[in-house]
């Protein structure tokens, strides 16, 4: 059980951290005194540069465990010229770019680097997978799922995550074929809660398709449309709520080797509160 990161700005001002916790240091020491999993939602937005991520090794306790959010350009999404490495950087006047905009080389270099900047949480034994969280229009065709293959295929031996944005992979008519494809490839599918009426939104399928099981909790911001991150995942669960899911997240951990469920309804304290009551729920 974990959060979708422990530095949002609104975390901090909450409270929730003890006066003392009063660097980057000490809060990632704190957090990791309290949850033993944690996502790491800014390798989205720019790649890691390798001594941060050693930094992130050497301040946790042994058995403490990162999920990595993949870089934007690895997902398809648009992605800023700047978040690129400096030398990779194409020479154009736009301020967003697709993997389609960049050379071949180009693309297998963003790999390469993003990959070996994980060195340090792959050698402390403290990665527990990657996640490929794919943009709405990312839809159920073959072309994507040869992605899918592509993306397991570079990453290996590293344990990826899926995350579907767009409705396609679980139409009544294509929920079989898509959990049947993720299970014989292997390939761990995040379960999602979130808002439902969206064409980016997922029922909450809950399937273990490999050893490694993940859910995500987005909350049901009546906003999620906002470009505003804080209305969009604004959203505070229940007591209710969530003893609706504990029974639902220990059948699925009975599929699985590993299961990690997080929070990612990052407002405030919100995510950390919440987490805290579903490892309470889920005590023996």
């Amino acid at each position: 059980m974990g959060t979708a990161s422990w530095t949002d700005k609104t975390l901090l001002a909450s409270g929730w951290y003890p006066a003392d916790a009063n660097t980057p240091e000490k809060r990632l020491a704190f957090y990791a005194g309290q949850f033993p999993l944690v996502e790491v939602d800014s390798t989205y937005y720019s790649p890691p540069a390798e001594a941060t991520v050693r930094l992130w090794a050497e301040r946790t306790p042994p058995g403490f465990t990162f999920n990595i959010k993949a870089f934007s350009l690895l997902t398809g999404h648009p992605t800023r010229v700047a978040a690129l490495y400096k030398d990779l950087r194409p020479a154009t006047d736009k301020s967003n770019v697709y993997p389609d905009d960049l050379p071949d080389a180009t693309r297998d270099q963003v790999w390469e680097r993003f990959l070996s900047s994980l060195g340090p949480l792959v050698e402390a034994q403290k990665l527990g997978a990657i996640l490929f969280q794919f943009p709405p229009w990312f839809t159920i065709r073959r072309s994507n799922k040869q992605y899918l293959l592509e993306v397991a295929q570079r990453c290996d031996p590293l344990p990826v995550a899926i995350e579907f944005r767009h409705e396609s992979w679980f139409h009544e008519e294509n929920k079989d074929e898509t959990l049947e494809f993720l299970r014989e490839h292997r390939l761990p599918m995040v379960c999602v809660d979130m808002p439902q009426g969206h064409k980016s939104s997922i029922p909450p399928v809950l399937a273990a398709t490999a050893g490694l099981a993940v859910v995500r909790f987005h909350g049901h911001s009546d906003k999620w449309t906002s470009k505003d991150i804080h209305e969009k995942f604004g959203y505070l669960y229940s007591e209710r709520e969530l003893k609706n899911w504990a029974p639902k997240l220990r059948e699925l951990a009975g599929q699985a080797e590993r299961t990690h469920v997080l929070m990612n309804n990052c407002r405030d304290d919100f995510a950390q509160r919440n987490a805290r009551q579903l490892v309470d729920l889920l005590a023996p």
